[in-house]
């Protein structure tokens, strides 16, 4: 009910909350909806990638802008640590197990986009170390489209990306997990 006459009927117009906060259970959607589509679009594309290029010479497939080039990467972004994959293979499982933990507090619909987005091209990542040679813990990523003077990436790599952008965009704008914002 209205205090006054044109009084909002809800917290939306509060500068410390976040309009885009949400009940859990649509958030909870949001984030393994984020995450399952990440996966699996990963997962796709790295197999018809692996079935359409092995063996192939690159193929540009926007101009000069974008290739596919197939390799396998047995470290982490730009080949770093790459005599560490089972390592890497520890720290995937237990960011995927943090970011889970940490999607129980979030009420807001970037939040749970970002960390599902995180969640799924991590597990995609992931089930390459897990599933793919040369052997469990220790399997390369496939990696398959490259840009001019930037390392050869893969779908789940994107969505880790963009995920770490939306978490910085959400920590300089002060929104919380919660959806409320930080007072300045």
């Amino acid at each position: 009910m209205q205090t006054a006459p044109g009084a909002s009927l809800s917290d939306h117009d509060d500068p410390t909350t976040d309009d885009r906060r949400m009940p859990p259970t649509r958030r909870i959607r949001l984030f393994v909806g984020a995450a399952l589509v990440v996966f699996a679009l990963d997962v796709i594309t790295k197999q018809i990638a692996v079935a359409t290029l092995t063996g192939e010479a690159p193929q540009p497939l926007i101009g000069e802008i974008l290739t596919l080039r197939l390799t396998r990467n047995p470290g982490a972004a730009f080949s770093v640590a790459t005599g560490y994959t089972s390592v890497l293979t520890v720290v995937s499982i237990v960011v995927i197990l943090v970011v889970i933990w940490l999607a129980r507090r979030v009420r807001s619909r970037l939040w749970a986009a970002a960390f599902g987005m995180l969640v799924g091209g991590a597990a995609g990542n992931l089930s390459d170390r897990l599933l793919r040679d040369p052997g469990p813990m220790r399997g390369h990523v496939v990696d398959f489209l490259e840009l001019p003077n930037w390392p050869v990436f893969n779908l789940g790599d994107s969505a880790i990306v963009v995920a770490a952008a939306l978490i910085v965009l959400q920590s300089f704008r002060g929104v919380r997990l919660d959806g409320t914002r930080a007072r300045a």
